[in-house]
């Protein structure tokens, strides 16, 4: 055989094995999900510039102090991130049925590749953040979430590697019970990291001081551990995998394994 035969051979494998891997309902469904997380992302980023460019016209890339909150409307932005949550539940929902727990993957995977497009997203166009431990406003209900924006972009990688691993994996996976509390509860110490800057500012002088705040220190000590046990909470799954495929099993809507 020539080796230009060889060459067109080849080619059409490539062809070949790149249709089949399409045509496979896991692919399809991971596709689907990263485009509609590249495209909210940037969405969402470009509400944030302009809204930066309006309460920051001066420096856009300053966003400390808050000076956004002498206007803040908590029942319209409490719609707007509800809204956002809506969207990447629906978006999951619609794309993978099977199982209850490769719903939850396919959310935390949308959820954490949106989080991390939306940061590369402002870098690309707006030069922002600046530095790996940039303070951002990462949340503003039910109360203001501060921190690094590094913290959530963390917890996002994670959420992107692990529901990526489910969704595209021809095994059905189920969490154990203790890696479920795992989870729950580093997360739950993850939030308590991001809500006590702002609670500890508005205990000691309400809105005006939270309005002047300026970033102070973090609470890695207890974001690192937290982390940590998320990862393991996640990872438990894995240590109990059913033998039988996605395609084999019947819809459940278990996701611990008790």
């Amino acid at each position: 055989m020539s080796a230009s035969s060889q060459r067109a051979v080849t080619r059409g494998q490539l062809l070949s094995l790149a249709a089949g891997y399409w045509c496979r309902q896991d692919s399809q469904t991971f596709l689907i999900l990263s485009t509609f997380a590249a495209a909210m992302s940037l969405l969402e980023a470009a509400v944030v510039i302009y809204i930066r460019r309006l309460y920051y016209s001066e420096n856009p890339l300053d966003l400390f102090p808050l000076s956004f909150l002498t206007s803040y409307d908590p029942t319209l932005e409490l719609a707007r991130e509800v809204s956002t949550i809506v969207m990447l539940v629906t978006v999951a929902m619609l794309a993978e049925r099977s199982t209850l727990m490769r719903t939850f993957a396919a959310f935390v995977f949308v959820f954490g590749l949106w989080d991390i497009l939306y940061y590369a997203w402002l870098k690309l166009l707006l030069g922002w953040p600046r530095d790996w431990l940039e303070w951002d406003v990462l949340f503003l209900v039910p109360t203001i979430w501060l921190g690094p924006w590094i913290c959530p972009a963390l917890i996002a990688l994670l959420f992107v590697g692990w529901g990526a691993a489910i969704l595209l994996s021809p095994t059905q996976y189920h969490f154990r019970k203790w890696g479920f509390v795992a989870f729950v509860l580093g997360a739950v110490a993850g939030l308590v990291t991001f809500f006590q800057p702002a609670v500890a500012v508005w205990q000691e002088g309400g809105m005006p001081a939270l309005t002047a705040y300026r970033p102070g220190t973090f609470w890695w000590l207890l974001f690192i551990p937290s982390y940590i046990v998320m990862a393991l909470g996640l990872g438990s799954c894995f240590l109990t995998s059913e033998q039988q495929t996605n395609e084999d099993a019947a819809p459940t809507r278990k996701i611990v394994d008790f």
